[in-house]
């Protein structure tokens, strides 16, 4: 029987928020115990944040990267098995054939630990900010991917993307026109921008493909130069908060229920509506 066929219509989905640093020995440990939290509170489905196993130098995060085969997924696939959920490893270093360069990899991991789908990061965080005093280059040490995926689960079809994609509506309306039903959206949001972006982004994306949208984040100060804005975040399809985290570590859990999103887009078929000239 094939995953849509099977699929579940109501469940706990939940966004685990990190203040990850340079030990990735630590954060994982801290991703482990809260994935355990979330899957004791009935969660179906556990979402990381952006850089969840490593955060911090540029030079030492090109020395953590790993083959989607390396420890760090491993021990999340075998985390996902044991604790029969879906597990969304939320940006990673991945190895990259370019010298010098890595992928920021998204993995989603099945109830069995099989690997369900990889995403690279299409949109790269290249921006100056000087009201922050704050520049970023992510592409000195990524290599970008080039794919939407969309994945299809016994929990609906998950629409994949990265942080800074956030700011892209054609990525997804693409991911829309693929099915997406819920759609994820880990991230490392700055707090210079994410106080005036981050909620109006995530909920013009739910509203405007009518999906429920989960964006768990790093929060807090993980170095001297970086601190990010937290507040991981549930939205339902008609663009309410369902739920929020505060600011400190911890989970975030909250209901899908694809009844809702029926719904939705029964009472407002947009998406049916759309015309291109």
């Amino acid at each position: 029987m094939s995953a849509s066929a099977q699929k579940i219509r109501r469940y706990l989905v939940a966004g685990v928020q990190l203040t990850s640093r340079e030990d990735v020995a630590e954060n994982l440990a801290r991703c482990e115990a809260l994935v355990r939290e979330a899957a004791a509170r009935g969660a179906s489905l556990v979402a990381l944040p952006e850089n969840f196993s490593f955060f911090g130098d540029e030079a030492k995060k090109l020395a953590s990267a790993e083959p989607l085969d390396g420890p760090v997924l491993t021990r999340l696939a075998s985390l996902a098995a044991e604790l029969h959920i879906h597990i969304v490893a939320g940006g990673f270093p991945e190895r990259a054939s370019v010298p010098g360069k890595v992928h920021n990899t998204l993995v989603v991991f099945g109830p069995r630990g099989e690997r369900l789908a990889v995403y690279r990061k299409i949109h790269l965080f290249d921006v100056d900010l000087p009201g922050a005093g704050q520049r970023y280059r992510e592409s000195d040490t990524v290599v970008p991917g080039d794919e939407t995926v969309v994945v299809d689960t016994e929990l609906g079809k998950l629409g994949l993307s990265i942080c800074y994609d956030v700011r892209f509506p054609e990525l997804y309306r693409q991911l829309a026109e693929k099915g997406a039903e819920l759609i994820l959206v880990p991230a490392a949001f700055t707090q210079y921008t994410g106080k005036d972006h981050w909620h109006a982004l995530l909920r013009a994306r739910a509203i405007e493909n009518q999906a429920y949208v989960l964006a768990p984040g790093q929060f807090g100060q993980h170095n001297p130069k970086r601190a990010t804005y937290g507040k991981s975040v549930l939205i339902d399809p008609w663009g309410l908060v369902v739920a929020q985290a505060g600011d400190r570590e911890g989970v975030v859990i909250g209901e899908v229920d694809f009844a809702e999103l029926d719904r939705v887009r029964a009472e407002l078929p947009a998406l049916r509506h759309r015309r291109l000239p």
